[in-house]
């Protein structure tokens, strides 16, 4: 699974009551005198379990960019629990600034909320805080089970070959492997891709009919230095089975996609190095774009469809593996044709993973709190 191109995590201790002095910024001398007031913040209260938007409106004494600016969340831990989507480069002014950030969910309690910025030599500045208040839902939780199981290939005349369910503990050893894959340039972590991914098969969880792969801070740290989440990959290579798919089948996933930033799911095939067809990857930074991209003849597609991929939904995805064209299928309608296929002889074996996004194409995750991703089948036709 390649990186392709679009941002951040914040730290710090809360601020006072006062408004911050801004920090000289490097070919801004005005700055060093630039006072950042709070004006609004946004919301008031939340719901647990309903997702909810932040808002943020600041002004300063005299203009300057801030490398970043947002709206933390810590609760009573100390853990940071932001909302995702902070603004970049963005130029504060005596005139104020407005920003929105993407929606999240908190459980019911009592937080700290506070609005922040980062100056461009990199060091993060709290603004006044207070307290959120988030309520507890008067709805009845839904069931995780997903609404539609699919119904076969859209491909004409083909039968299911292999298939897996999720109706039981996952069958690491004989069917997947979850701690290692060759994808991966030291086995269970993979910095140099763009990923903060650390493998664990603890990491993926079945509970009635659907898998959970879930992210999470991790104590090791990467080779460049970050700070590595352990999450969850399923790879059909090194298992006593050893399933691959080849040229003509067509291999499907129905999952449902996740909302937080730095999430980056994919169902991909790999094999020697490459073999690799991306079925799908998505960001939700992007909410209503799933990634196709064939590496073995290069042919890529970003498709869009608001109604069908959005982050929270269930979303089934096909691949139909070509000799002369790899297609798309999303709900069982095809979408895309890559025209370059690959070839009489291709095969490869399956993974189905959720990676972390280190931040340099995509947002990396803007807390600390666990990333999830579920599916509820693979399933392979030929």
């Amino acid at each position: 699974m390649r990186i392709s191109p679009v941002t951040s995590a914040r730290f710090g201790a809360i601020a006072g009551t006062a408004a911050l002095v801004a920090v000289p910024l490097a070919g801004q001398a005005h700055a060093a005198t630039a006072k950042v007031t709070q004006d609004r913040l946004t919301p008031t209260s939340m719901t647990a379990g309903t997702a909810a938007e932040a808002g943020l409106t600041v002004h300063s004494g005299a203009c300057f960019t801030a490398r970043t600016l947002g709206v933390g969340v810590r609760d009573a831990a100390g853990d940071n629990l932001d909302f995702p989507g902070a603004a970049d480069n963005v130029r504060i002014c005596p005139g104020g600034l407005s920003i929105t950030t993407g929606s999240r969910t908190l459980a019911a309690g009592t937080y700290t909320q506070f609005g922040f910025w980062q100056d461009t030599a990199g060091a993060w500045h709290n603004l006044p805080s207070r307290t959120l208040t988030v309520a507890a839902s008067t709805t009845p939780p839904a069931t995780p089970t997903p609404p539609s199981t699919g119904s076969g290939s859209p491909v004409p005349g083909q039968s299911l070959v292999w298939s897996e369910e999720f109706n039981g503990p996952v069958a690491y050893g004989s069917r997947w492997i979850g701690d290692s894959t060759t994808a991966f340039q030291y086995g269970n972590h993979n910095p140099n891709d763009n990923k903060l991914d650390w493998l664990s098969d603890s990491a993926v969880s079945v509970a009635g009919g659907v898998a959970t792969f879930t992210a999470a801070p991790s104590g090791n740290t990467l080779e460049n230095g970050k700070q590595a989440w352990t999450t969850g990959l399923l790879t059909t290579e090194g298992s006593t089975q050893g399933f691959q798919v080849k040229t003509g089948d067509y291999a499907e996933t129905r999952v449902r996609l996740p909302t937080a930033a730095g999430a980056w799911p994919a169902l991909w095939t790999w094999k020697n190095g490459n073999g690799e067809i991306d079925s799908f990857e998505y960001h939700p930074d992007n909410p209503n774009l799933l990634e196709f991209t064939n590496h073995v003849n290069p042919a890529q597609n970003y498709y869009t469809d608001a109604s069908a991929v959005a982050p929270g939904k269930w979303v089934t995805i096909g691949t139909y593996y070509g000799a002369n064209s790899v297609d798309w299928y999303v709900n069982g309608t095809k979408v895309y044709a890559d025209g370059t296929g690959v070839g009489p002889n291709w095969s490869a074996y399956l993974i189905l993973s959720l990676s972390v996004s280190a931040g340099e194409y995509h947002p990396a995750p803007t807390s600390s709190s666990p990333i999830t991703f579920a599916a509820d089948y693979v399933r392979v036709y030929g």
